[in-house]
């Protein structure tokens, strides 16, 4: 009698646990007419209602909301390079590319000695170096250096490798580690040539280098350093975007790279990290964000496609812990994305949508980037110039810059041709 009440209470209990997990889930909203009215935070009014009348004011408000972007989404990060940072030179090939670049690949050291966290960063420069150095793209890569490009010259990374059915069904990944069968499988995503024909540099790692992109509690990558981040600190977000800098850090001592022309690139989570890197290093002279999305350059109070809570519970280790207060509760968060796009101002800024790509919200992405512009015009710059979001494949902008392209979820030539042109620009 006691076991079958019992089992009625389990089952009953169950049935609340899953009745409330579905009700913290909403099915994302697709439609216009079902985005909930919302109400956006002013970049250009302080906290207690004052409003920013000058570039002097604008200087405290930044401080302001950088402060309230590490306290409710992405957590504090450690300042500067940590103690017994070095640099150790692993390789260098004149003639690659056929002779028309230089590949160098640079370990950079975050403790003292060869043990301990460190980034492999993969620089590609053309072979012909202006004086003055070329214009740079940064670029975290999903895949491990190698799978940006087939030469054998590339090292294969080392680093814990998340394991996708497709990477696994074709060998990629094996045992949570690329494989010789990852050279050159992200190539669709790294025009290197086009990159390279253009005079421009590529600099990129791999972002697991830096912390593994898996809920571990914090046991390994850059944390076995600093330690595990206490309540308010730093996620993985955080932690690649530190790693950006840090591969800034090295970039800045290299004279082949135009330190006025340094781009920090990223797509998806990594285009997220790229605005949050570029938000607090202002070395970064163009930030590119390509379909990021929640937590990104969409606009967190529309709830439309992904949303807080939902990115929140699929990857509990990308931002602090502070941000899951606002799991299906946007409408509380004290910052909303334009204002993290506007702490990159007077700085160039890109987000780059796909047409296909709902989860990210283009029309969030755009709005993003929109609604900074108040920010960039305060500080002598120009903005998009459009009021509506754009035709397809219709790049707008100067400063601020946009455009939403025909696909999917992905990187493609098109959206290289318009980096391109945008850090050619600067």
């Amino acid at each position: 009698m006691h076991l079958q009440n019992l089992s009625v209470a389990l089952s009953l209990l169950f049935a609340m646990s899953t009745t409330t997990t579905f009700s913290q889930t909403p099915e994302p909203i697709y439609e216009e007419s079902l985005v909930p009215a919302y109400t956006l935070p002013d970049p250009l009014i302080f906290a207690d209602g004052t409003p920013v009348k000058s570039p002097a004011d604008w200087t405290k408000r930044r401080t302001e909301l950088l402060q309230l972007f590490e306290t409710h989404v992405y957590g504090k990060t450690p300042v500067g390079k940590p103690e017994g940072m070095h640099v150790e030179s692993r390789k260098k090939v004149t003639g690659f590319l056929e002779g028309k670049a230089t590949m160098e690949e640079i370990r950079i050291h975050f403790s003292p000695g060869q043990e301990g966290p460190f980034l492999d960063l993969l620089v590609i420069k053309p072979a012909e170096i202006p004086e003055g150095g070329v214009p740079t793209f940064l670029a975290l890569n999903f895949g491990g250096n190698q799978s940006i490009h087939p030469s054998p010259e590339i090292s294969i990374t080392g680093s814990w490798m998340r394991e996708s059915k497709e990477d696994l069904e074709d060998g990629l990944v094996a045992d949570n580690r690329a494989t010789e069968k990852s050279r050159g499988s992200r190539v669709s995503r790294w025009p290197v040539e086009k990159i390279i024909a253009s005079g421009c540099a590529l600099a990129t790692f791999y972002y697991g280098d830096i912390d593994p992109d898996f809920d571990d509690g914090f046991e390994n990558g850059i944390h076995t350093l600093f330690g595990k981040p206490g309540e308010g600190q730093w996620g993985s977000i955080g932690a690649w975007a530190w790693g950006a800098s840090r591969a800034m850090d090295y970039l800045a001592t290299d004279p082949a790279i135009d330190q006025k022309r340094v781009a920090l690139f990223g797509h998806s989570r990594l285009g997220k990290t790229a605005l949050w890197g570029g938000a607090q290093d202002e070395r970064f002279s163009l930030v590119i964000s390509n379909n990021s999305g929640c937590g990104g350059a969409a606009l967190s109070k529309r709830c439309f496609g992904e949303r807080v809570g939902r990115i929140n519970r699929s990857f509990p280790h990308w931002f602090s812990d502070s941000f899951t207060q606002y799991n299906e509760n946007e409408a509380a968060l004290p910052v909303d994305q334009h204002q993290l796009i506007a702490l990159i101002a007077p700085r160039m800024v890109y987000v780059a949508s796909a047409e296909e790509d709902r989860w990210a919200d283009p029309k969030g992405e755009f709005l993003g980037a929109k609604l900074a512009e108040p920010v960039y015009e305060l500080l002598g710059q120009t903005g998009l110039g459009a009021k509506e979001k754009p035709p397809l494949n219709t790049p707008v902008g100067t400063t601020v810059r946009y455009h939403v392209r025909t696909g999917i979820h992905d990187v493609t030539d098109f959206d290289w041709e318009q980096y391109i042109k945008a850090i050619k620009s600067l």
